[in-house]
């Protein structure tokens, strides 16, 4: 399952950078899939949908730092656990139950962010 951030963050930053996909990003900042991947061009999603990769999304809060899911591996493949949560100084990065995945379908995820 993907993390996220919730209301509790005070939006220090600490996070952002200790993401290996590059899924962090401060409130009020637009994102993209190819933003820290090696993706271009259309991408298919794990659901199927398929998206521009490039293509700037809207924030998901404008408000607190956040997480986009699809981009979320729960450090899957890079670490033993989720590096936001280790170094969340007040433990705002939880696991999202809107995003249920096991293990497998996250490193498999990992791959297609990182081919």
């Amino acid at each position: 399952m993907a993390i996220k951030i919730t209301d509790e963050c005070i939006n220090c930053g600490a996070c952002e950078p200790e993401c290996p996909n590059n899924a962090i990003y401060e409130g009020g900042v637009e994102w993209a899939m190819s933003d820290g991947t090696t993706i271009k061009g259309t991408y298919v999603l794990m659901d199927g949908t398929s998206i521009d990769a490039e293509k700037r999304n809207a924030p998901v809060s404008v408000d607190n730092y956040y997480i986009v899911p699809n981009k979320c591996t729960e450090c899957q493949g890079f670490h033993e656990e989720p590096q936001c949560a280790a170094v969340c100084p007040v433990d705002c990065c939880v696991p999202d139950e809107m995003y249920q995945e096991t293990v497998d379908e996250l490193l498999a995820k990992k791959e297609k962010l990182h081919i």
